[in-house]
């Protein structure tokens, strides 16, 4: 299936690929290498749209949703954390009063830097 059948079977953008990694330390693990995926509680972009970090293009490779209780080790590493425990409390800290419920479901968005 084409990157364009794909993005047409996901339900519209509800902000975006502009808001998707946003705080400096975010920034900081992207352009390093240690973040490939963020996650959000809504779809910020299409397959093949590019971001751009500080004059860095990266490329939007994957866009689904996954429940919280879904989450791995390989998953947090993918978020720039080592363990989920570690991305659990850095997502409660940045959103205080959020509930971590393993029913709650995020949209992921898988990105690598642009060639």
């Amino acid at each position: 299936m084409s990157e364009t059948n794909v993005n047409e079977t996901l339900p519209p953008k509800t902000c975006s690929i502009d808001r998707l990694v946003t705080k400096e330390a975010e920034v900081s693990k992207v352009l390093a290498g240690q973040k490939t995926a963020c996650r959000r509680n809504g779809r910020y972009a299409d397959i093949g749209e590019t971001m751009d970090l500080q004059g860095t293009a990266f490329v939007v490779t994957n866009v689904y949703q996954q429940s919280l209780g879904e989450l791995t080790a390989e998953h947090a590493k993918m978020e720039g954390h080592q363990t989920v425990d570690e991305y659990r409390d850095s997502i409660l800290a940045m959103h205080p009063g959020m509930p971590w419920l393993p029913q709650m479901k995020v949209w992921v968005h898988e990105f690598k830097k642009a060639e």
